[in-house]
């Protein structure tokens, strides 16, 4: 009994560990439960990242809606154009804007809309001047827009002003974009091309953004990854999904389509505009497309931390419908995605580790694309997961600034709407 009690001792030893602050053995038992939760959480995560690599629209694949690789050819006619540019506080970016739009490459007449959102810093006035120094003030129309109504939000009020102003232009089409962009000069060219080609009533272009410093480098490049999982352009494009996603800084919409949704009034209160108005047109049976371009640039700069925080907390719990059961499920899936791959490839079981390998393995290699568009270095596609861990903090403080009656920020404007009115 002695030599049998003493033989047992090593292997129980062996099978049972310490718990954390050393007051304790964990038995057998709870260390097999512990060893099986790994086991299937890190299955999970490489399930996931099985069906985000080959079952969600080739999100990832961005060469396959490369707007830069369109082939252009000439229209028989060229329709009016109508752009529409609203601006609140943009005295940095907009002459350079309003210069890109006037010298635009299009062969059709083209009008151009600037509506100064209540603007303090002088922005109507160099907008007007940059105008003025491209020899275009003719064909430039710059107004202050009216007071915030109630329901709108500031920038749909300012593009239905701009839509309202240029009636007697008869445009057939509306290019809305923002007052940061530089566009490149064939860039209506082009989207009025695609849009007629192909019978769309609205296409939209997500625009090169900078990655200068180290918070863009690190976070810039995964908000358009996220955004196209959400909303994967190969199911935005077809009639078989109702998958609908649009890039507001460059949307050019037909007016007929327009006028079927019953025109921006339809959306008047939501924060993401552009996605919402896709959906709108694809709803009422009209054709969209959305795709890539290095070509036009957003100008926008963003060297802190903070100030990417703030652009995703403005619509990440928008995104989530105000629904704090869809946040849970939302954090808990980032921690499950992003973060237990990295964590359980540095644990010492084997077929744990395999597997959070693999599953990072996937999540780099589906990133990497977005990095190359970005002529970054593929080193940069391994640090996906720590722009997650910033993403889903980001995503907790955009329901917190809700929940203060701080949603929705927006250039000074607490956009989203009263918490009593939550769906």
């Amino acid at each position: 009994m002695g030599k049998s009690g003493g033989s047992v001792e090593p292997l129980r030893r062996e099978l049972s560990f310490r718990t954390p602050n050393g007051g304790g053995r964990l038995g057998i038992g709870t260390e097999w439960g512990v060893s099986l939760l790994a086991l299937i959480l890190a299955v999970l995560s490489l399930l996931i990242w099985v069906v985000l690599t080959f079952f969600r629209g080739a999100f990832w694949q961005l060469l396959a809606f490369d707007d830069d690789t369109l082939k252009q050819e000439s229209l028989e006619r060229w329709p009016r154009v109508v752009t529409i540019v609203p601006a609140r506080d943009e005295a940095e970016f907009i002459a350079r804007t309003v210069e890109s739009l006037v010298k635009q490459d299009y062969p059709g007449r083209l009008r151009v809309v600037v509506v100064d959102d209540h603007s303090e810093d002088g922005t109507g006035a160099l907008a007007r001047e940059a105008a003025a120094r491209a020899g275009a003030a003719e064909r430039v129309l710059i107004f202050e827009g009216a007071a915030l109504e109630s329901g709108w939000t500031g920038k749909l009020l300012a593009m239905q002003q701009g839509v309202e102003s240029a009636g007697a232009e008869e445009g057939e089409y509306f290019w809305f974009t923002d007052a940061d962009i530089e566009h490149a000069p064939d860039t209506l060219r082009r989207v009025v091309e695609r849009a007629e080609k192909d019978k769309l009533d609205l296409v939209s272009l997500m625009v090169l953004s900078q990655v200068n410093s180290l918070p863009e480098r690190l976070l810039i490049p995964p908000f358009l990854y996220f955004f196209l999982k959400l909303y994967p352009p190969s199911w935005t494009a077809s009639r078989k999904w109702k998958t609908a996603g649009a890039a507001g800084g460059c949307v050019l919409l037909c007016r007929k389509a327009l006028e079927r949704i019953g025109g921006l009034a339809a959306i008047r209160g939501e924060v993401i505009d552009d996605c919402t108005l896709a959906r709108a047109v694809k709803r009422t049976g009209g054709g969209i497309w959305m795709g890539l371009t290095r070509k036009s640039v957003s100008l926008r700069t963003y060297m802190s931390f903070t100030e990417i925080r703030d652009l995703i907390a403005r619509t990440a719990f928008t995104q989530l419908g105000y629904s704090w059961l869809a946040l849970a499920g939302t954090m808990l899936g980032m921690l499950v995605t992003y973060l237990l791959p990295v964590i359980f490839t540095f644990t010492a079981r084997p077929v744990v580790w395999r597997l959070g390998l693999a599953a990072w393995a996937l999540m780099a290699i589906t990133y990497l694309p977005t990095v190359r568009f970005y002529r970054m270095s593929p080193l940069w596609a391994a640090a996906l997961p720590v722009a997650a861990a910033f993403y889903t903090y980001a995503t907790w403080l955009s329901a917190v600034r809700y929940w203060l009656g701080r949603g929705g920020q927006w250039k000074g404007r607490a956009q989203a709407p009263a918490k009593s009115s939550a769906q």
